[in-house]
């Protein structure tokens, strides 16, 4: 009885070991502003990097909307380089676009997911989108 007690707390204490291993790895972008700028629009992105790894490039393609659903334009965003679990905000002026007409975001692509060990489409699986503004944004 005693064996199978002392079993039972080490299975118990090894469970969340296993379940952090478990962990499906994540590109986390969060559009997190939108605002009016000199230029047109500065938006904000929360970035983090949690795919097991050290990113030395990543870039998105976007399609922003306006607010009628038409295209405005398609834009690729150079997130840089990013730290394996860091969180790294980055702004973005976009030139001769209103803020207040941005309806959607769209992710189209994941045109660079580049660092070692990394499969090309790794960003693009382990994506999880989410936005602050009332701004439709995601894949």
């Amino acid at each position: 009885m005693r064996s199978f007690v002392i079993l039972s707390l080490l299975v118990g204490l090894t469970a969340p070991a296993f379940a952090q291993e478990a962990v499906a790895p994540k590109f986390l972008l969060e559009l997190n502003a939108a605002q009016t700028s000199e230029k047109g629009c500065r938006v904000t992105f929360l970035a983090t990097n949690e795919l097991g790894g050290d990113l030395a490039k990543a870039s998105v393609e976007m399609a922003l909307f306006n607010g009628t659903g038409a295209i405005e334009r398609i834009v690729t965003l150079d997130f840089k380089g990013l730290t394996e679990g860091k969180t790294k905000v980055l702004q973005f002026e976009l030139a001769n676009l209103d803020c207040a007409d941005l309806g959607r975001v769209l992710i189209n692509d994941i045109t660079a997911c580049e660092g070692e060990g990394f499969a090309g489409d790794a960003c693009l699986a382990g994506l999880v989108p989410s936005a602050r503004p009332d701004i439709v944004f995601g894949v």
